[in-house]
Parts: C-alpha cells; structure tokens; sequence
C-alpha cells in the first residue's frame, strides 16, 4: 500500500523529474502539507525507497555550481503504483484518528469550564485555519477544477467540524448547567 507521502511524491515526479530539494520547494509552494502528510525530513528517505521499489529512478546531473545533485523521475512502474494509488485514495475512505475524539472520550476527567475553553479554542483554530485556507485558495485563481475541488473539500470539513464543536459546546454546557 502507497502512504500518501509516497503517492504525493510520486504525483509531483510524473509532472516533471526533480531533485529533493526541488521537491520541497514544490511542496511548500502549493501548500501540500495542508492536505497530506509530509516532511522535510522525509523526502529524501521516501526517495530512496521510491528508488529501491523501483518506482523512480535517479542520474546524477551536472550543476553550474557546487556538486552533482541527484534529479529523480518516475518510471514505468512507478506510473502504475500512481494511477493505483489514485484509485485506491478515490474509492476507499480511511479512518481518521484525531486527537479530538479521544479528547472527548476522557472529558470527565477535566472541568467543564476547562473543556469549554479547549473547545473554544478548538473552534478559533479552526476559523484561523478556515480564513488561511480561503486567502491561498483565492490568491491561486484561477485554478483547474481538481484544485478548486481539493479547496471546496477543506472549505466543507473546516466549516463543518467548526458548526459541530460549536454544538457540542452548548451540549457540554447544558449537561452542566451552564446553558
């Protein structure tokens, strides 16, 4: 099975060869970690994983300065693992496993002005982020339809956890007869 790391790489890899450092500059310019997880740190070890899976594949290539960097590019088989992985992503829904649920799991456990604050501050993250988001999305238009969808997705959820917890505060507060 692809990680979404690994299927984000190889996403960028069959746009255009790249070196890792490349790939970086990539993934920060379109705010990739927004959506997937990926680190800094990991781009080269999934490179070389890639590589050793036979994915991608690696030349070393001359610069005008300083030593050869590696520039990696997908192959044949690595396009196939892609178009795989994509299906898989499209078709099959995984589980999430926020922190937030095991939160609210073990509420008893802190009072309910503690928690309505941690909620409170929950929901004023969420407009940050709600409020980032729409600025990037509104600065790249326009944008092909797969973008502005990946955009209307993250719009949907942020506003929708935002209206929930904003529901469950008033339940936490009525069952405590703070409402």
């Amino acid at each position: 099975m692809t990680t979404q790391a690994e299927l984000a790489l190889l996403s960028l890899l069959a746009e255009q060869p790249y070196h890792g450092y490349e790939l970086e500059h990539v993934i920060e310019a379109r705010g990739m970690r927004e959506w997937t997880a990926i680190g800094f740190s990991s781009i080269y070890y999934l490179l070389k994983k890639l590589e050793s899976d036979g994915w991608i594949e690696s030349r070393l290539e001359e610069g005008g300065r300083g030593p050869a960097r590696k520039v990696y590019s997908i192959t044949e088989g690595g396009r196939a693992q892609l178009r795989a992985a994509i299906v898989a992503a499209l078709s099959t829904p995984q589980r999430c496993y926020t922190p937030l649920l095991l939160g609210i799991a073990n509420l008893p456990a802190v009072s309910t002005e503690e928690a309505v604050s941690a909620l409170r501050q929950y929901v004023a993250t969420l407009e940050a982020q709600l409020a980032s988001m729409r600025a990037r999305w509104e600065a790249q238009k326009p944008l092909p339809y797969f973008v502005e969808a990946m955009f209307a997705y993250s719009d949907t959820l942020i506003q929708a956890e935002r209206d929930w917890i904003e529901q469950f505060i008033k339940q936490v507060e009525a069952q405590h007869g703070k409402g």
